[in-house]
């Protein structure tokens, strides 16, 4: 038999008959390592560990560990559902099954029945049982007319619908117990590794996304090798609701979401305006030092500019209708912010001395999110993007890559997120989807991964997760809960200059085109509030609460006093507020305490005959007396620091 030779994660290599699997491979490495995998991913993709290997390969084992190894079993877990609801409800028709950011679900057309609490209980008993009976995962693969053939016979209009898509294509199909399903895989060995079962939700979804298609059941779940991973998950699912920033953001008064305004299009209220403006300053102050200059465009423009730019037609789903004028004109709602900076760069010649050239703006874009996706903050219709667009030539490229970088890693480090990065580039073997000179596109891609090593960014590669117009580096952010964000981006853009015909003269005196770098720290103001919100548990670092302070007088005979201090913090810039209502004093305590204010400083006779406040700082209670210039000047060095912690 012939030889194909097996390369691993730290560069060793070794042959093995052809036809080996990824379980053989491990269980050669060590029992241990062979009990723990999931799946392998063989030359980049993740593969069941059964599935032969007949060509030489860059291989990895995936465990739990692995994002490849989860997806593996939350995937798995899908299919296990999916026969357990056919169990349950013969007949039952199948959408799609896909593992998710944190479990899977999937989309069941079950006629008339909808699903109960006790219907989802049932479920999650049946797959506990089938689980314990182990079956193997079975891949078989088929021509196309067959797999017709076979979904035709169950009667499943879903699976044929999607099997139009691959018409002449080789199809795989994953057999377990009583259960088949049209999947790519990659899967698990056998259903005995999913241990720990929680059926979470049943919601509404679309057949395809499609507000014309039939309304489908999808369960949502999610498993785990064990239960005590399970309990911490679910624990952090009940911290999760806590700390809902739809439920915070309406206790404090942060934001207002009505139909009567519009789905998707938020108002800021008074207290949620200070976080955002902070926001936007903390970043002005940055980009000030590193010379960005601002610019201010308008919420339409006429539709020939996103035309231009490829906006519309290409993305017209996600955009609001055109606006037809009775001239002939139409204008649409800016989708995005970078047409219109394009126009500013191209306003005058430009020379290799003016660059580059740093526009930021912070431009409220609207798109058009269907309304089963809208979710308070972090899905809207209206939002305001942190926006800039950087000119430069193609030499200054890695510096301005780099500066960006570290920009974009400052802000998440000032919120005390972690963050990992990935380096999106193109997928070689599907060039069409890109625009641009590939040269173009290796050095940039070549740069990226300089500037990341340089640096010693976190990172890995995504192969396929670029633009359409260049390379980017993508931010994923953890919060406090360990869920991951992804915010941030740096993006190079080799079309939009091309498409606006933007120049600037070199130094030979030639035209040349500049090259575009695309960066949004914060990403959406809107969706960054929402995940602050959640992060902080609604108790923000004193640079950022709406109300830094409030004084409390213990009886009206030292309203008096009170005013003096509530002024003398006031004036020194601080977001004080005065309680004078007729009160007692442990009532207006307990209730600037849910309010989650950072200081209360409580002033009585003592407090007033010495200049003095007697401050209670929120969740840690007293703190002692101190005078009023101490407590001032200590709290704007606090604010001035942007400190986490007080």
């Amino acid at each position: 038999m012939n030889k194909i030779k097996i390369t691993f994660p730290d560069g060793n290599q070794k042959e093995f008959e052809q036809g080996i699997t990824g379980l053989k491979i491990a269980e050669g490495i060590s029992k241990g390592l062979a009990k723990e995998a999931l799946a392998v991913e063989v030359n980049g993709e993740v593969w069941d560990l059964n599935r032969p290997i007949n060509q030489d390969a860059s291989f990895k084992i995936l465990k739990w560990s692995d994002d490849g190894g989860k997806d593996a079993y939350w995937h798995s877990s899908a299919h296990l559902m999916a026969e357990a609801v056919e169990v349950l409800f013969p007949g039952a028709k199948f959408g799609i099954g896909p593992a998710i950011e944190n479990g899977f679900y999937y989309d069941l057309d079950l006629g008339d029945h909808s699903l109960t609490k006790e219907d989802l209980q049932k479920i999650e008993d049946k797959m506990n049982e089938l689980a314990s009976r182990d079956v193997p995962f079975v891949r078989e693969e088929k021509k196309w007319e067959d797999a017709v053939e076979f979904f035709k016979k169950k009667g499943d209009q879903y699976k044929l619908e999607l099997l139009d898509e691959f018409k002449g294509q080789t199809i795989s199909l994953y057999h377990h117990g009583s259960f088949t399903d049209l999947c790519r895989g990659p899967h698990l060995p056998s259903t005995g590794k999913i241990k720990a079962i929680k059926i979470l939700s049943v919601a509404g979804a679309y057949w395809r996304g499609n507000e014309k298609n039939k309304m489908m059941q999808r369960i949502y779940g999610i498993t785990f090798p064990n239960k005590k991973e399970l309990d911490e998950y679910l624990f952090r699912l009940e911290e999760a609701k806590r700390r809902d920033h739809r439920k915070l953001g309406a206790e404090m008064e942060l934001f207002l979401l009505t139909p009567k305004v519009g789905s998707g299009l938020p108002l800021w209220l008074p207290k949620g305006t200070i976080i955002r403006e902070s926001l936007i300053q903390f970043l002005k102050e940055e980009q000030y030092k590193r010379g960005y200059q601002g610019v201010v465009t308008p919420h339409i423009a006429n539709l020939d500019l996103y035309k231009t730019s490829g906006h519309y037609p290409y993305y017209k789903d996600s955009q609001f209708p055109p606006i037809q004028l009775e001239s002939g004109e139409a204008f649409l709602l800016k989708p995005m912010n970078c047409p219109h900076h394009h126009m500013i760069y191209s306003m005058k010649p430009r020379s290799y001395r003016d660059l580059p050239i740093r526009l930021a703006e912070y431009g409220t874009v609207y798109r058009y999110e269907q309304s089963g996706e809208m979710n308070g903050l972090t899905r809207v219709r209206g939002f305001t993007q942190d926006d800039a667009h950087i000119y430069c030539a193609h030499d200054q490229l890695k510096a301005e890559i780099k500066a960006t970088i570290e920009l974009t890693q400052l802000v998440f480090r000032t919120f005390g997120m972690d963050v990992k990065t990935r380096l999106s580039y193109r997928d070689d073997k599907n060039t069409e989807k890109y625009g641009g000179e590939a040269a173009f596109w290796d050095q940039a891609q070549r740069e990226i991964k300089e500037v990341a090593d340089d640096i010693k960014l976190d990172y890995f590669i995504g192969i396929g997760e670029a633009s359409f117009y260049g390379p980017k580096v993508d931010f994923m952010v953890k919060d406090a809960l360990n869920r991951t964000w992804q915010l941030g981006t740096v993006q190079v853009d080799y079309v939009m200059p091309e498409r606006f015909q933007l120049e600037y003269i070199g130094q030979d005196g030639q035209k040349h085109r500049p090259v575009i770098i695309h960066r949004a720290p914060f990403g959406s103001l809107e969706r960054f509030v929402g995940i602050l919100i959640e992060h902080f548990a609604g108790e923000f670092p004193l640079w950022l609460a709406p109300t830094q302070a409030a004084v409390l007088p213990v009886s009206d005979v030292f309203l008096d006093y009170a005013r003096e201090v509530f002024s003398a913090l006031k004036e020194s810039g601080i977001r004080v507020e005065l309680d004078d209502r007729n009160e007692k004093v442990g009532y207006k305590i307990r209730d600037w305490e849910t309010k989650k204010v950072p200081f209360m400083l409580v002033v009585g006779e003592k407090e007033k005959n010495g200049g003095l406040v007697s401050v209670r700082q929120h969740k840690k209670g007293d703190q002692g007396t101190v005078k009023v210039e101490e407590f001032r000047e200590r709290i704007l060095e606090n604010i001035k620091a942007r400190s986490l912690t007080i």
